[in-house]
């Protein structure tokens, strides 16, 4: 099923992961396809979301899926996760005394216009999803903001120390060591005896760019005329070391590697290797590390929350997903 972009939306902007796991019960209302928790998930619910579903494909030009095929299953799964999603995530928001005001869901709304291009690109966007204004600001913005409130709930307190991010750099020094470099330029060819031929030719004061751009096998150099800029211990061990052994301007002669046979000049002076000071990169260090240990708190929580929400959903018959099927409840 090829999703619009506005059709289930909490599956998209919430990253709900856990636990609409629970089973079949005679729990269930009969007007209802489930229960999670304190929360019921009735039959009208249900059939709205489908009914977009289908208006998103008739804007699209495609036949909807007849039930029982595939394809409809995987419609119905899909709106039961989002239905199921979306009564956990209001669970959790509430416990946490989270409240959505009508400000913020109409600045996400002028938000999300800006986004799209416009007010006549968001009402076409709308439109093709099978959606109305009530429906933006109940299944897209309100979720999409108690979301983000439960995220800032959960790592708010986390933060990176200046220890922290002393110890990254001192545990990962080599990646911010940056070895000797110098500009060469080379023409590759296939064979010891053209090779040979050119290194003649430009000892006898032939152009070295016109050879490289004519002749050289290096699909990375050649049209430059054969320049590139190497890194001491990053390329093939005889070609390395002829390359820094060169003195600024100097040519070799014709040095062999598996690639073939090389013919190297020098044309800057070997930069000598340097290590990127702490202080330019702290602040990318701390922000990395930051980024860590919210993901690493967020983990736990959807762990928390998937225990949680185990033994609480309940599905009407023939609305349950497939046991082999997982999702849950977090949020990104």
């Amino acid at each position: 099923m090829k999703s619009p972009k506005l059709l289930l939306p909490l599956a998209l902007c919430v990253a709900l992961l856990a636990a609409a796991c629970g089973g079949t019960s005679t729990k269930v209302p009969g007007d209802a396809v489930a229960t999670v928790g304190g929360a019921t998930i009735t039959k009208s619910q249900f059939d709205a979301v489908i009914s977009r579903a289908k208006k998103g494909y008739k804007s699209q030009k495609r036949p909807f899926p007849a039930v029982g095929t595939p394809e409809y299953q995987q419609i119905k799964q899909s709106a039961m996760q989002f239905l199921v999603q979306r009564a956990e995530l209001e669970q959790k928001a509430k416990d946490y005394g989270i409240k959505i005001s009508k400000k913020q869901i109409e600045d996400r709304i002028t938000q999300i216009k800006k986004q799209l291009g416009g007010e006549k690109a968001y009402k076409a966007q709308v439109k093709a999803n099978g959606l109305t204004e009530a429906t933006v600001r109940s299944d897209i913005v309100v979720p999409q903001l108690l979301s983000e409130a439960i995220y800032k709930k959960v790592t708010g307190g986390i933060k990176a120390s200046d220890k922290d991010v002393q110890n990254y750099y001192k545990a990962h020094l080599k990646i911010y060591q940056q070895p000797e470099s110098r500009d060469v330029r080379h023409i590759l060819v296939p064979t010891k005896a053209q090779a040979d031929k050119l290194y003649a030719q430009l000892q006898a004061g032939a152009d070295f760019a016109k050879l490289a751009k004519k002749y050289s096998k290096d699909p990375g150099s050649a049209a430059q005329g054969g320049k590139l800029t190497i890194s001491k211990g990053q390329t093939e061990a005889t070609f390395d070391q002829t390359a820094f052994l060169l003195k600024k301007g100097q040519m070799s002669r014709p040095v062999k590697t598996r690639y073939g046979y090389h013919i190297i000049q020098a044309l800057s002076d070997v930069r000598p290797a340097k290590t990127t000071p702490f202080g330019q990169v702290k602040d990318s260090i701390r922000q990395q590390l930051l980024r860590d240990k919210q993901n690493k708190a967020m983990a736990k929580w959807v762990s928390d929350t998937k225990k949680e929400f185990d033994k609480k959903i309940h599905y009407q018959v023939g609305y349950a997903p497939p046991k082999t099927t997982t999702s849950g409840t977090t949020t990104g």
